[in-house]
């Protein structure tokens, strides 16, 4: 009998596939100092970003078989160790896409038109109704504007498509792209698209040229993708938005570009220090702020738990 741990939890129509190939699986949650001792009587780990599978915990669980990440990124795991030893690792690159990408904009709506803070300024006590709107209305549409997108894998290519449909000029970079084909559907139907084949950019170009920036690629050797001198090569008052991974911008560069004008907003989901990011980052007037919730959404993490559990049972199957 197949033994899950969902120890970070799995959206009930991933659990009820699992259920009915009749795998055993349990939600409740374990400590992470607890692992050791009550991770080996199961075969499979499911985990979010809180849970971390390490060397050490590797090691101590000779009957796992399955590591599963629901979500893209797996930093919290030692994914080569684990693969060395026989174990699977998977993640769900997919199910998140679309929900990131309108995180993405929806930081970009704000920072435009100031939402974020509005409703703050305009209930407090002894505002002045007049001198806010003088104020708010001073924001940006972003018909026309350049939106530079770094990362072009999945979730770039998403937010390209939103930023088309509000007349944005897009300027991609990722390393490993040249080229892709973007695929609308028109009007949400999947049998009526649209094809649009797209290059990519030079980072150097999209870091001078572009209105807006935003991070959609992961990066590995603690290196920021944008630090004090990607800042220094933008344009004035320019605007950044990070909901890949925390660290991916330097936050003490951001704070004094935010303070000098350089940068004129960030709009950031995902923060060094998580789950408790500077105050100056929180507070800064002009920053827009989530935590960290880009991929949850209902629909994200239905499918999150749907394709969890169509590999996991696809692994075991090929395995009888």
């Amino acid at each position: 009998m197949i033994k899950i741990l969902a120890n970070d939890g799995i959206e009930a129509d991933g659990k009820m596939l699992l259920e009915e190939a009749e795998y055993i699986v349990d939600t409740n949650k374990v400590a992470q100092e607890d692992l050791p001792k009550v991770l080996p009587q199961y075969d499979v780990i499911i985990v979010r970003s809180a849970t971390k599978v390490r060397k050490d915990l590797i090691d101590a669980c000779p009957n796992l078989k399955v590591i599963a990440r629901g979500g893209v990124g797996m930093d919290n795991i030692d994914v080569d160790y684990a693969r060395s030893k026989g174990i699977a690792v998977i993640n769900t690159p997919a199910a998140s896409t679309r929900s990131v990408a309108e995180l993405s904009m929806a930081h970009i709506y704000a920072l435009s038109r100031h939402i974020h803070h509005s409703k703050q300024e305009m209930s407090a006590e002894g505002s002045d109704f007049k001198s806010l709107k003088s104020f708010y209305s001073k924001g940006t549409e972003l018909a026309g504007k350049t939106l530079g997108i770094i990362g072009f894998g999945r979730i770039g290519q998403e937010v390209a498509k939103l930023a088309m449909g509000s007349n944005m000029r897009i300027l991609p970079y990722d390393p490993f792209v040249e080229e892709t084909v973007l695929n609308f559907n028109i009007f949400g139907n999947d049998k009526l698209t649209l094809a649009l084949k797209i290059h990519t950019v030079e980072k150097d170009y999209l870091l001078r040229n572009s209105d807006f920036i935003t991070l959609h690629l992961p990066f590995s050797d603690g290196k920021p993708i944008i630090g004090a001198e990607e800042i220094a090569k933008m344009k004035d008052g320019v605007i950044l938005i990070n909901s890949a991974r925390g660290g991916a911008i330097d936050e003490t560069a951001l704070l004094d570009g935010l303070n000098s004008g350089k940068v004129y907003g960030a709009g950031l989901d995902v923060f060094d220090n998580e789950p408790s990011p500077k105050k100056e980052i929180l507070q800064h007037p002009m920053v827009s702020v989530t935590p960290h919730i880009g991929g949850s959404t209902k629909e994200a993490q239905s499918k999150i738990g749907i394709e969890l559990a169509d590999s996991i049972i696809t692994f075991f199957e090929s395995r009888s």
